[in-house]
């Protein structure tokens, strides 16, 4: 009886352990178990990539208009059933100069799916990002950066980028502007690629202006994440 109890309990804590393993696997913004994945490059040039999730949504042409008054180029990670509803907006931002990123088409979780459910999420989301106008390579960005299995094996396999970020100033959903321009400021370092949400305006699209202009002031220059990934 003492010997089954003591194999239970070694049981338990293995299933917890793989558990434990699965879910920091899945959240990693640095590792994936096939293909590549960047977070950041590793370079001495003051470059950043400048990246938004979501949308496209009614407040891309107020992004397009900040953007060109500030003259950066930026790297839109759009969902592809929002960029089907809008396509007027995918083309807009291309027609700016910016690149477009694939954010899979439901931006779902994608972990735990078949690799058919993966194969037409990003399909589906490529198809629409060409229909915009888009001719460059697609790099493909998790939504909530998480992945498993399915997802690293169909990019390893197409030979696609993961793409995550190092740098999150308002990852924290309420943050201020204040707080997301000083996080922004002191977390970026050469070969950084920020994330920001600004698809819905707020403090997030507001900390943009003041997020390049400190930047610039330490000697940063802003790049496409695929200009970026080929300084690596």
């Amino acid at each position: 009886m003492r010997r089954w109890l003591v194999g239970a309990i070694v049981g338990i804590v293995v299933v917890l352990a793989v558990v434990a393993g699965l879910y920091v696997l899945m959240n990693s913004r640095t590792y994936q178990l096939q293909g590549r994945l960047v977070d950041r490059v590793e370079t001495d040039e003051k470059v950043v990539a400048l990246t938004f999730d979501d949308g496209p949504t009614a407040r891309t042409p107020e992004v397009l208009r900040m953007l060109e008054a500030a003259q950066v180029p930026a790297t839109f990670y759009l969902i592809g059933d929002n960029l089907a509803a809008h396509p007027e907006y995918g083309a807009a931002i291309v027609a700016a100069g910016h690149e477009l990123g694939n954010h899979s088409y439901t931006h779902r979780r994608m972990v735990l799916i078949s690799g058919d459910t993966v194969r037409e999420e990003i399909e589906r989301t490529d198809a629409e990002i060409r229909r915009a106008g888009f001719q460059g390579p697609i790099t493909f960005r998790p939504p909530y950066g998480k992945k498993l299995w399915s997802l690293p094996h169909y990019l390893a396999e197409h030979d696609r980028t993961t793409v995550t970020w190092d740098v999150e100033p308002d990852s924290a959903g309420g943050a201020s502007r204040e707080a997301i321009v000083r996080d922004a400021l002191a977390q970026t370092g050469p070969g950084s690629i920020i994330l920001l949400h600004v698809m819905h305006g707020g403090e997030s699209a507001a900390a943009v202006p003041e997020i390049v202009d400190g930047l610039r002031a330490q000697g940063y220059r802003f790049v496409t994440v695929s200009e970026l990934l080929a300084l690596s």
